[in-house]
């Protein structure tokens, strides 16, 4: 059984709302109506399930407190593709 629901909202997040839907081709009525959905949703995990390798591995590595990831990946791509 469906029932209507009055929202309060404010009007710029309507009009996006509303443009974010004619583009996915839904109702903004069924967007709202799964976003509820899986917010009520029981079986919610904040963790994905791992699998036993990357479990194996987890903790393995320790990274310097000064290691920086962004540069040490950007070096690599560089190195890899502008050679």
């Amino acid at each position: 059984m469906k029932s209507k629901l009055t929202l309060s909202i404010d009007q710029s997040t309507v009009t996006k709302a509303k443009e974010y839907a004619t583009e996915k081709e839904r109702s903004l009525s069924d967007i709202i109506e799964n976003y509820l959905k899986f917010l009520t949703a029981e079986n919610i995990t904040t963790d994905p399930e791992l699998t036993p390798v990357v479990k194996s591995l987890k903790g393995s590595f320790k990274a310097p407190s000064n290691f920086d990831y962004k540069a040490e990946l950007s070096d690599s791509l560089s190195k890899k593709y502008l050679k």
